[in-house]
This record gives structure tokens, C-alpha cells and sequence, in this order.
């Protein structure tokens, strides 16, 4: 059985793995046996120290991802150094928040250069090398914003609702070719990213009361998810989205 979740000599790439839910993913990864390399735009030897501890070769890049012409020298740089990249994670993600008649399109461009387009031109970037290779596994995170509207970040809705789409697209093409194409959308987790809404006391317990686990989730929860996805375990497994929120969907 342990077999299944093995992932000793496989290389994985994690975007925005320096900290929250993608470092939690990362040392995931990490603890089933993957080398990691994380992208990032202040990747810190803090981290990629932590992921050695776990007996794995770790190697961060400092790289903006809205560089979407440099996404081919990119994926070339990895392969030359580590040979391969079998498994991708797309983590990193950006918020804005403003009424939706007051949302400015430069936010609104932003958000979705990093949420959707990066994901997608960064997943075709990696999806040829895995393609030629006959196989590989790629996790894309979705939210539960790919669900719902959400309130007053309608830019992030919207990229998170393409994300859980463009996946399924990707996975019927790519699923015959040994590419699985599959998502994790993430409950309301205690990070940064949703600091503005745990210092709304109203807004905050207004979630947690609809939370059957009966808390926020911490970034080891995705750590299980991100395993699955990315070993043999779920190899029949395409274009589909786990949703890891503490029951918050099932209310």
C-alpha cells in the first residue's frame, strides 16, 4: 500500500511554495520521497533547509511568474538541472479586494495574470515535457471561490472558476497521453492571504459556524491531498476537483 503514495525519485515543482498552503504541499512532497524545487519571487534557504531535513534534494527560484515569455527557459532550466519534472503544483496566488463597482482593471489584470494565466501557460509549459515523457501529474489550486461568488474579490472568483475549468479542458486532451490533470480546492485556511478576513471578528465566525470540522484549516492539511494527487494512487483519477474545506461545501 505504501507503494501507492511512494514518491522517492520524483521531481516536483511548486509555485508560491515559500510559504502557506504551498509550503505546506511542498514538505508534503517532500516527506514522500520528492525532490522539490519551488518558484517563487523570494524563495528563503529557511524553507528549502526544511525540505532537505526531509532527506530530499530542494532548489528554489526566484522568478516572477507574469515573465510569461521566459515560461519555456523556465521549464529547460529545471530539466537540465534535476532531468525530468514529474509532478507540478501550481500554488501561487494573488488577491484584491474592492466593491465590484469600484474594482479597478488593473487589479482585475492582475489577478488573473497570476491565478489563471500563469496557471494555464505554466501547465502547457511543463504539459509538453510531461507529454513527451508519457506521463506526468499536475495539481492545479482552485478554491472555494471556483463554487461560489464570493464578496468583493469577483477578480478572484472568476480566476478560480477558470482554473477548475481550464483543468478539465486539459485533462481531455492530455489524459490518453499519461498526463493527469486534476485540482484541489483549498476551504478557508489560516493564511496570509485571508488575514483581512480573520480580522473581521463577524465575518470570521460567520465562516468557522459553517465548518462542520469546526475550525480553519492549517497549510498541513493539503498535505495528504497533494500526495495523492501526485502518486500512483490516483492514476485513473482526471479532471477532477478535491475539495479539502472541513465540510464547508456539504453545508
Amino acid at each position: 500500500m505504501n507503494d501507492l503514495f511512494d514518491l522517492t525519485g520524483k521531481v516536483a515543482v511548486v509555485t508560491g511554495g515559500n510559504r502557506g498552503l504551498g509550503k505546506g504541499m511542498a514538505l508534503g512532497l517532500a516527506s514522500a520521497g520528492a525532490d522539490v524545487v519551488i518558484i517563487a519571487r523570494n524563495v528563503t534557504e529557511d524553507v528549502l533547509d526544511e525540505i532537505r531535513n526531509e532527506g530530499v534534494r530542494a532548489h528554489g527560484i526566484n522568478f516572477d511568474l507574469s515573465n510569461f515569455d521566459e515560461y519555456a527557459s523556465l521549464v529547460n532550466g529545471i530539466v537540465e538541472e534535476f532531468g525530468k519534472i514529474d509532478i507540478l503544483v501550481n500554488n501561487a496566488g494573488v488577491q484584491s479586494r474592492h466593491p465590484s463597482v469600484e474594482f479597478p482593471k488593473k487589479d482585475w489584470d492582475f489577478v488573473m495574470d497570476i491565478n489563471a494565466n500563469a496557471v494555464f501557460f505554466l501547465c502547457q509549459a511543463v504539459g509538453k515535457h510531461m507529454i513527451e515523457r508519457g506521463k506526468g501529474k499536475i495539481i492545479n489550486l482552485a478554491s472555494m471561490l471556483s463554487f461560489e461568488g464570493g464578496y468583493t474579490v469577483p477578480a478572484y472568483a472568476a480566476s478560480k472558476g477558470a482554473v477548475m475549468q481550464f483543468s478539465q479542458s486539459l485533462s481531455n486532451e492530455w489524459a490518453k497521453l499519461g498526463v493527469n490533470v486534476n485540482c484541489i480546492a483549498p476551504g478557508y485556511f489560516a493564511t496570509e492571504m485571508n488575514t483581512a478576513i480573520m480580522e473581521d471578528e463577524n465575518r470570521y465566525n460567520s465562516i468557522l459556524e459553517r465548518i462542520p470540522a469546526g475550525r480553519w484549516g492549517n497549510p498541513d492539511d493539503l498535505r495528504g491531498a497533494a500526495i495523492f494527487l501526485a502518486s500512483k494512487a490516483s492514476d485513473y483519477m482526471n479532471g477532477y476537483t478535491i475539495a479539502v474545506d472541513g465540510g464547508y461545501l456539504g453545508r
